[in-house]
Parts: structure tokens; C-alpha cells; sequence
């Protein structure tokens, strides 16, 4: 259930690019999408066509664009999805967070919403186990996190 209504990725971008412009300025214009995904203002053109038949925005040309309900909750997931993973590469895998952005962008149209939410909760355990918990040093991979006093731990170190 990677897509969200068989939308295409191009589709979830515009949906992501529009939700995080609207939250910040109340609503997005054409120019600040494209801005945003880097892409020429014809482009934008039609994909809000689509989205806007799609009943996932209101768009009208050369008019503020706005998500509607359905598509609120629709890029909700979607950002959701792109956080979850982030926030896994970056906390538990300890890439850097730029990094991590970027592969995100790209996973989160993939990965399905249960592996996600896998992801997730494996991420609260490492975070809250005692035994669990670890961190990435890039001088030597993955040690346990700061505190760990387990003498029998195989990844335990005393720096």
C-alpha cells in the first residue's frame, strides 16, 4: 500500500510540496511549487489539473491552490511516511540528516505502510530498552548508547 489511491509519485510529491507550503504561508501558489520541486511552472500546470480533478486540492489557474479535506489526509500520510523514515535513518541508523532526507524522499513511495510502521516501532524500542539502546559513531559503527554500565553487553565500551 505504497501509493496512496494509486497515486503516482509525482502526485505524492506535489501533494507533500503543497502541504508543507500551505502550512507555512495558509496556501500555495504555482510558483512556490515549483520553486519547492525544482521543476518548470508548465509542469506544475498539469499536475495540479490532475490533483485538482483528482479532488485532492482546489485549484483554479492563477489562483491560491489549497488541499481539500481528502487531500490533507492524503498528504498527511504521505508526510508521515517521509518523517517515519527519516527519523529511522537518522536515530537509529545514524545517517546524517541530509542524507536521510533525500533517501526518504525516495523510500517513502515504496516502502508499504506496515513496513513503516515496523520501522517505527522498532525505532521506540531501541529508544526505550535499556539493553536496546545504541547509538552510531562514525569512528566505529554502532556502540551502545551513552550509560550503558552491562559489563556482559558485547557492544558495551567504556568511552
Amino acid at each position: 500500500m505504497a501509493k496512496t489511491d494509486n497515486l503516482t509519485e509525482s502526485q505524492e510529491d506535489y501533494l507533500e510540496a503543497i502541504y508543507h507550503i500551505s502550512r507555512k504561508k495558509g496556501a500555495a501558489r504555482a510558483k512556490d511549487i515549483a520553486t519547492r520541486l525544482h521543476v518548470r511552472p508548465s509542469s506544475v500546470t498539469g499536475a495540479l489539473r490532475n490533483l485538482g480533478a483528482m479532488k485532492l486540492i482546489n485549484y483554479a489557474p492563477y489562483d491560491l491552490i489549497t488541499l481539500t479535506d481528502r487531500g490533507y489526509t492524503k498528504a498527511e500520510e504521505i508526510v508521515h511516511r517521509h518523517q517515519a523514515l527519516q527519523h529511522f535513518l537518522v536515530h537509529v541508523l545514524g545517517i546524517e540528516e541530509h542524507k536521510a532526507d533525500t533517501a526518504a524522499c525516495r523510500m517513502e513511495h515504496a516502502v508499504p505502510k506496515d513496513i513503516i510502521e515496523r520501522l517505527i516501532q522498532y525505532d521506540r524500542f531501541v529508544a526505550t530498552c535499556p539493553k536496546g539502546g545504541f547509538t552510531w559513531k562514525s569512528s566505529s559503527g554502532f556502540t551502545c548508547r551513552p550509560g550503558c554500565n552491562d559489563a556482559d553487553c558485547p557492544h558495551h565500551t567504556d568511552s
